[in-house]
């Protein structure tokens, strides 16, 4: 299945600049697929070397940090011949052999013109450890993500609307032709989220059950780093913030509250076990913003937040939904409908490498996410359904008189002023293409 990654590769290849790569991700997001796609489509030849499986490789590492030494010893154990310029050097699983990462600083230092690129399920947890001798300075970092929903619609043959909204312009109103099928397909991208192994199933089979099942062994899989990698002290602590964040992301009010993790305990107690996750790649944080000013960053409060799942797929099948619920038209499941709306914007947005907070006024209003992009501020309401009625956007337009932000609902395309901000009203399934479409940016 096609990755947009590669592209982010690509460059990394071709940069002037480039050093080490460190490619971080939750777990069977695809990782070691697209690395290796890479190393077989822009490379003469790849050497592959997996420490989980292969542990005696390490020891490669134990004696020193001569970079000639590690690779001809390499070559050696792997039969391969490691040409600068000509080979891809992956070293995976890396958090399982801390020197190597240590050894990325030398790589960069004396062999800068080697490519190698590194990954592991578990890297942003490892790099947070304490005495873990992180080469600061002297890796490339890139984070990668599930699937986001113009990559499902590829993987299901439907590339045909990727080309067409990349010239698609604002003022014109999209047709039901294209809009029905769009909506039908967002919804099962609802369910079956953007793991990998998950969508290759509904590609192949078109089964939801299938893919609940590989779901719910994906979740099994989380569940059991907990116990293979956490500190023993925290397990419990992230399983107990694991369960509820789902619970929490479903509520009207969605800030996550530490004392409804479990009564008694108290943020103090669970902070470590949350970051636990977020290192993991497993949730995104996003910080409140009450003063909208650049940067959103120096004016973020980071004790008042929402916790997301980095896969909608997932959420769904944690909250226990059935997809003939996601699929349907149950009004009862309003507010959970509006809780995936929500994970899905945010996960896009992520993944368009855009970073959110969200705005509240007091008990008057809130704005599901903000971002800063060059140089301006952009409200962002997200909407489940067709309705676009927003009070709080257009209190926030009136405070901090933005120039342009979005409504995102299943409403169809339009540019709209909103006191004086110019609003795109953008279907959800094109949030994908929110920085693409053409005569958008005379507009804004």
């Amino acid at each position: 299945m096609k990755r947009n990654f590669i592209n982010d590769l690509i460059a990394w290849k071709e940069s002037k600049n480039r050093k080490p790569l460190l490619v971080t991700g939750v777990r069977q997001c695809g990782k070691t697929y697209v690395l290796k796609e890479f190393g077989e489509t822009q490379f003469e030849n790849v050497c592959y070397i997996n420490f989980e499986s292969s542990r005696a490789y390490s020891s490669i590492f134990d004696y020193d940090f001569d970079v000639e030494r590690i690779i001809r010893e390499i070559e050696l154990l792997e039969q391969c011949r490691i040409t600068a310029g000509k080979t891809l050097l992956i070293f995976d699983e890396i958090q399982e052999v801390p020197r190597a990462v240590t050894a990325l600083k030398y790589f960069c230092e004396n062999k800068r013109d080697l490519h190698v690129a590194c990954a592991g399920s578990l890297l942003g947890v490892a790099l947070k450890r304490e005495n873990f001798s992180f080469p600061v300075g002297k890796v490339n970092r890139m984070q990668m993500h599930p699937m986001s929903f113009d990559e499902f619609l590829a993987a299901n043959g439907e590339e045909k609307y990727i080309e067409l909204f990349a010239g698609w312009k604002s003022d014109r109103v999209i047709p039901e032709v294209y809009a029905k099928p769009l909506e039908r397909l967002l919804k099962e991208y609802y369910v079956v989220g953007g793991m990998p192994e998950a969508v290759q199933e509904y590609v192949s089979s078109k089964d939801f059950a299938a893919v609940q099942e590989i779901q719910e062994t994906i979740l099994s899989d989380y569940a059991d780093d907990f116990s293979k990698h956490a500190p023993v002290s925290e397990i419990e602590k992230i399983r107990l913030v694991w369960d509820s964040v789902p619970k929490q992301l479903a509520k009207e009010n969605n800030k996550f509250v530490f004392s409804h993790v479990k009564e008694g305990k108290r943020a103090h107690e669970l902070e470590a076990a949350l970051q636990w996750l977020k290192n993991a790649g497993l949730v995104h944080l996003v910080e409140l913003v009450q003063n909208a000013e650049i940067p959103l960053s120096a004016n973020a409060d980071s004790t008042y937040f929402k916790v997301y799942m980095a896969d909608t797929g997932l959420l769904c099948r944690r909250l226990g939904l059935s997809y003939k619920d996601i699929l349907g038209e149950n009004d009862n499941l309003k507010i959970f409908k509006g809780a995936i709306a929500e994970n899905y914007v945010l996960n896009e947005l992520v993944t368009l490498r855009k970073s959110p907070y969200f705005w509240r006024s007091g008990n008057s209003a809130e704005l599901d996410f903000l971002f800063e992009e060059d140089g301006k501020i952009f409200p962002v309401e997200v909407k489940a359904a067709a309705n676009t009625q927003a009070k709080s956007y257009r209190q926030f337009c009136q405070k901090f008189k933005p120039s342009a932000g979005y409504k995102l609902s299943l409403k169809n395309l339009a540019v709209t002023d909103c006191d004086g901000c110019a609003t795109i009203s953008l279907p959800l399934y094109l949030v994908w293409n929110m920085d693409r479409m053409k005569s958008w940016k005379a507009k804004l």
